[in-house]
């Protein structure tokens, strides 16, 4: 059989890729200029007709911020219990709905985005990927709050609290990105998959200290129970979020786990490896989604 010139590994001379043959996530960062698009089209769907617009990125903490401190706050006495509660309630509160959002709105990714997929190729992990980066958008509108209330607390920015803050950002938003993909490739083929989704962000809600102090679990639960606890890589990206932002606040003597920053870094390993497999998944399933859509 006769080689076709210029056609090698699925790629033409037009720069053409067959569909199922991408490039995968380095392909996405390749095609930025179509990624913006892609995320600025988000935004304006998301916040077509609406009379806030991007302001809802601060109305919406702000509302689970309320609902969340009136209930532990006053209701259970968090605030008697925990210095500065707030901050220490409120910082995890953005990293926890960062990951919600994120896992939300990469698991609908692709489904939400049919048309494009059955009429067009274009790397389909760009749709998860702008799902993340929008959620990185409503993420920054908490963190100000966050900091603008941590340092009218006496917060002063440190190498510790900085680099607290960007490994639990980095360990959440890789471990969001690897969900999302299995997630968003897996609702193409059982639509049942964002119910499960949304079982999964009620239980990240309540299993991370973000309510109540780590330390609550230490005291009560037997040794297996906190280990499996602090396996959790959104306890520790909270627990990291915390002492970015919260710790700096108070007068020191809240104790954190042993070995926090080893920790994040054997579960930051253990989130890239999930992503690897993600985008495995992904790679392999999206072969089929225009058929399936």
């Amino acid at each position: 059989m006769t080689a076709v010139p210029g056609k090698v590994a699925g790629r033409d001379d037009a720069g053409l890729v067959e569909p199922g043959r991408g490039g995968g996530l380095g392909e996405v960062f390749r095609r930025r200029y179509l990624l913006r698009l892609i995320v600025r089209r988000e935004l304006r769907a998301r916040y077509q007709g609406s009379l806030l617009g991007l302001g809802w990125s601060y109305v919406r903490p702000a509302a689970h911020f309320a609902v969340f401190f009136f209930v532990a706050g006053v209701f259970l006495g968090m605030s008697d219990r925990v210095e500065h509660f707030p901050i220490f309630m409120f910082s995890a509160l953005v990293l926890v709905s960062f990951f919600n959002e994120t896992l939300i709105n990469t698991t609908h990714s692709v489904l939400g985005n049919a048309p494009l997929v059955r009429k067009v190729y274009l790397p389909r992990e760009l749709f998860p990927v702008a799902s993340l980066l929008v959620s990185c958008v409503h993420l920054l509108p908490g963190l100000a709050i966050v900091l603008a209330a941590a340092v009218a607390w006496g917060w002063t920015p440190s190498f510790a609290a900085l680099g607290s803050a960007l490994l639990g950002f980095a360990l959440v938003a890789t471990l969001g990105l690897g969900l999302g993909l299995i997630c968003s490739a897996l609702h193409v083929f059982y639509r049942d998959t964002d119910k499960v989704v949304d079982i999964t962000t009620l239980f990240v809600t309540w299993s991370v200290p973000m309510i109540y102090p780590w330390t609550m679990v230490r005291d009560t639960a037997p040794g297996w129970a906190l280990d499996l606890y602090l396996a959790n890589p959104m306890a520790v990206g909270v627990l990291l979020f915390e002492r970015a932002f919260w710790w700096p606040t108070t007068s020191g003597s809240f104790e954190f786990p042993a070995h926090l920053t080893r920790d994040a870094l054997v579960l930051l390993v253990f989130a890239a490896l999930l992503l690897g497999a993600g985008q495995f998944v992904f790679s392999r399933l999206q072969r089929r989604f225009a058929e399936e859509l």
